[in-house]
């Protein structure tokens, strides 16, 4: 079994790759790779889309690099590998988003991602936050409202599907956390960065078997 976490340089992958690296080894799930090749993507079992920043200039970066861009959709899309988009990777998942400029995503949920609108709170929206489980999903296995994780951003999706929204935090609001159809799922947080539930959601995805 190979997860292979994209890079596109949107983002640093050390601390997101030492703890896909820890899970895999504790519920064997296999090698985990970070790679920019579309090749390594052509033969993942597992691919993971990390991303920090704009969301124009994730999805300019990643669709720059047409050959990955192409496997990506190709092995999500036509071979329906389990995908996890974490931070802005899961918002490049969206039909579109409106930080800047509006910039088409991926397509692969029903949502908008625009800014946060958090009743006065400041924004970003930074630090640790309560998961509020909206609907059950294998990678939430063991997971319950109430458990926290690490978050930062400005802007979230909103999700046009309910049944395609899997979790929510209160920021002055709902503030999405988590989406899901198929074999695609996304963070809004940093699940690597989350202790114990994020470590717990890793494991979950490298073992799950849709």
């Amino acid at each position: 079994m190979l997860t292979v976490l994209i890079d596109y340089e949107s983002g640093n992958l050390h601390s997101a790759e030492k703890a896909f690296q820890r899970m895999a080894r504790e519920v064997g799930g296999g090698e985990v790779l970070v790679s920019d090749r579309a090749e390594d993507v052509r033969r993942a079992d597992r691919i993971v889309l990390p991303g920090d920043g704009a969301f124009p200039a994730c999805a300019r970066a990643l669709k720059g690099r047409e050959n990955l861009f192409d496997a990506l959709r190709e092995m999500v899309e036509e071979k329906a590998r389990p995908f996890l988009g974490i931070c802005v990777g899961m918002q490049l998942m969206a039909r579109i988003g409106h930080e800047y400029e509006d910039t088409e995503g991926l397509g692969w949920i029903d949502g908008e991602v625009s800014r946060i609108e958090a009743a006065g709170l400041k924004v970003p929206h930074m630090g640790w936050n309560d998961l509020v489980v909206d609907r059950s999903h294998p990678v939430l296995d063991g997971i319950e409202t109430g458990q926290h994780a690490y978050f930062v951003h400005s802007y979230h999706m909103a999700v046009s599907a309910p049944d395609q929204l899997l979790a929510h935090v209160d920021y002055g609001g709902p503030v999405t956390a988590i989406v899901g159809r198929d074999t695609m799922v996304g963070m809004q947080f940093h699940p690597e960065k989350s202790q114990a539930t994020g470590l717990r959601l890793i494991a979950n995805f490298l073992t799950w078997a849709p």
